[in-house]
């Protein structure tokens, strides 16, 4: 059963922020990944067709398939885990979303829907305010 990713894009303001950043992870690397401590449990579950669902200021406004999954040795000799995204960046409905630590599983239902490409592309701030005032 198909299981996403939940995880605050720290250090980051916005979707073009992060495309940025990926974009230059990718000169050094085959593909955009995000190292983490923690190995999922779920691996199989998530690499089923799964997930990252970034949530940026308070507000989850992207997602990247994940592609693999790698347990790794970091440079202070422990174990962590890379996680290996797809390079498109998908806009989902902004959601808005109280901070935590670290990253959560996240179903499938839960998930914020894909943004269509015919959507006004407004401020995600903007597009919350009005989901939230049940316009959206």
């Amino acid at each position: 059963m198909t299981t996403h990713i939940l995880k605050l894009c720290v250090g980051v303001d916005d979707v073009a922020d992060l495309a940025a950043w990926q974009a230059r992870t990718l000169r050094n690397h085959p593909a955009p990944f995000h190292q983490t401590r923690m190995v999922p449990k779920r691996r199989d579950d998530v690499l089923d067709g799964g997930s990252i669902y970034w949530v940026i200021k308070g507000v989850i406004q992207v997602r990247q398939r994940i592609v693999d999954i790698r347990e790794i040795i970091d440079r202070t000799e422990r174990r962590a885990c890379e996680l290996v995204f797809d390079p498109e960046l998908v806009r989902v409905e902004p959601t808005p979303k109280r901070a935590f630590q670290g990253w959560r599983y996240y179903k499938p239902e839960d998930a914020p829907r894909d943004l269509a490409d015919t959507q006004v592309d407004a401020p995600p701030e903007l597009l919350s305010d009005l989901k939230d005032a049940m316009v959206w």
